[in-house]
């Protein structure tokens, strides 16, 4: 996955509170192990009507949010069951950024593994941001990575997040990229290591 220090994006709006994993990409669809084609899943139920079609009320259907890589989340979003194929699903959207002023803590530490910035503000700053978004669409919004930091007009406003979760986005590694660069050390350790000897019980034991 790619990493990024600052993200400058338009944003899309889902105001709902509570929006659940299983609202974010619905169970039918994890029995797949990749991540390549989830985007098509995402919100599904949301997204498309009974005959296949989009749903043109639906956000992320309408042509002026295509390509926009922020989104503004209600309260609690990411609740309900863990799933990875969530962040997955979300990332595959073509998203980088959920800004929250409360987002679910077992999705936003399966979203921060998987590349996807989840960035908690309080409650005034997101309405804030919102209010801009609704009053000019192509307004656009600034997370700044390396300052911890949101910036839109007449918006400036911090964000915690932990050093080894901005390390990781920072430098686009997932668990498994973070695992490699030790690899050097790991072959060094294995090649210390005794070896060790196989040894075949009888088939039988006497008693």
């Amino acid at each position: 996955m790619a990493g990024f220090r600052e993200l400058r994006s338009k944003s899309v709006v889902l105001a709902q509170t509570n929006i659940d994993t299983d609202q974010i990409i619905p169970a039918r669809f994890l029995s797949t192990t990749e991540r390549a084609g989830l985007g098509r899943n995402a919100f599904n139920d949301w997204r498309w009507q009974a005959d296949g079609s989009p749903n043109p009320a639906f956000p992320f259907n309408q042509p002026e949010n295509q390509g926009r890589r922020i989104l503004l989340a209600g309260r609690n979003f990411g609740c309900g069951s863990s799933r990875e194929h969530a962040p997955w699903a979300l990332t595959d959207l073509g998203l980088r950024a959920i800004v929250s002023s409360e987002i679910a803590d077992i999705f936003r530490n399966n979203s921060l593994k998987n590349g996807l910035l989840t960035v908690v503000l309080e409650q005034k700053i997101v309405d804030a941001l919102w209010e801009l978004t609704e009053a000019d669409p192509s307004a656009e919004i600034t997370v700044d990575l390396e300052a911890r930091e949101v910036r839109a007009e007449g918006v400036t406003a911090s964000f915690e997040l932990d050093e080894n979760s901005r390390w990781r986005l920072l430098n686009g590694l997932d668990d498994i990229g973070s695992t490699l660069q030790h690899e050097a050390d790991i072959a060094a350790y294995e090649a210390k290591r005794p070896g060790f000897k196989v040894t075949t019980l009888p088939a039988k034991v006497a008693g």
